[in-house]
């Protein structure tokens, strides 16, 4: 696909520096493009690279005053990030809409409700009694269980899988490998010392504009829901318990586990590898920092946690500074035991 600079920019709403009717084919980072490539430049330590960038054009952001000669044309928004987000998207969209169509073998189950513009992947698995929406995208070998409902415009990659009786809104993804409706890890303790299995009977309910990364697990409820509401953003290698509810506009990133039956506020920030117990209640805009273990609720909403157990940032700093001068204390003390 092709576009001329002035096109772009005609999309972003942007005004045109130099060249307008170059044509642009791909995009690249401004530090690695050629002739033909669009970048963007955002975090000002990039800076540098756009005087040296090969690339046909570059988005920057209108009050962006260059402090030497650029040879690239600028395309200038009211905001960088955002507009070169805009454009993937666009180009992914393009790029999307290529599969239409039912490829075969795939399977699709008795009584089930399919929209107009479907594309079926080859080897996909579609059960019985399942409804889906207008638009939807199903990659081969991805599995839809029985009595599943899709809303529109939904992304299924390869080998993702969505197991019975569970609920999907309109604009989510599911990237490959990703696990929703997995049975929780619920096990009763016998006598003997064995574990006998619950059954978990309940489903998820997954609301609009959701992205589940790869091989990442959503578990069904044991009775109920495990519910992820509008606007989440869970990264790969992430594991949702049953009975959790993520609520509206959080991002949890990569190697995050959180237990059955905590419950996420609103727009809260969960950083790579964070462990969360059970039964807990997290307060909106929250954030948990990387490695931390949170064992209690956090009830007061704006905070930073940090650490292993986490406890407040702040604080956290402040131990860590006296951590690090214990080797000095050590021979301190030894000194004035020598003393005496």
């Amino acid at each position: 696909m092709e576009f001329t600079i002035n096109q772009i920019a005609q999309l972003l709403e942007g005004e045109v520096e130099g060249d307008g009717s170059q044509a642009i084919n791909r995009v690249d980072k401004i530090q690695e493009g050629g002739q033909g490539s669009i970048s963007f430049l955002s975090n000002l330590k990039y800076e540098p690279h756009l005087y040296h960038t090969l690339c046909s054009a570059v988005i920057v952001s209108k009050d962006f005053n260059p402090s030497k000669p650029v040879n690239c044309t600028l395309i200038r928004v009211a905001d960088a990030y955002s507009s070169f987000t805009r454009l993937l998207e666009v180009y992914a969209e393009m790029i999307g809409k290529a599969k239409t169509g039912v490829e075969q073998p795939s399977f699709l189950g008795e009584d089930c409700t399919v929209g107009k513009d479907i594309y079926r992947g080859a080897f996909s698995y579609i059960g019985n009694h399942v409804k889906i929406g207008n638009n939807v995208k199903i990659y081969a070998h991805a599995f839809i269980g029985d009595h599943v409902e899709i809303g529109d415009n939904c992304v299924i990659y390869s080998g993702a899988k969505i197991n019975h009786n569970c609920v999907i809104g309109n604009d989510c993804e599911f990237h490959a490998g990703s696990v929703v409706g997995s049975d929780g890890f619920g096990f009763a303790p016998l006598p003997d010392g064995t574990f006998k299995n619950i059954p978990q009977l309940g489903n998820v309910i997954i609301e609009d504009n959701v992205s589940i990364g790869a091989n990442s697990t959503v578990d069904r409820a044991t009775m109920g829901s495990t519910i992820i509401k509008k606007g989440v953003k869970i990264d790969n290698l992430v594991q949702i318990a049953h009975n959790v509810v993520i609520n509206e506009n959080t991002v949890i990133a990569a190697q995050t586990g959180i237990s059955g039956s905590t419950e996420i506020g609103k727009n809260c920030i969960i950083a790579g590898k964070a462990g969360i117990v059970g039964h807990l209640k997290i307060a909106e805009h929250t954030t948990i920092g990387a490695n931390t273990g949170v064992s209690k609720s956090i009830k007061d909403p704006g905070q930073t946690i940090f650490g292993y157990i986490g406890f407040d940032h702040k604080e956290f700093l402040k131990s860590y500074s006296v951590f690090k001068q214990l080797p000095e204390l050590q021979d301190k003390l030894t000194e004035l035991e020598k003393k005496q």
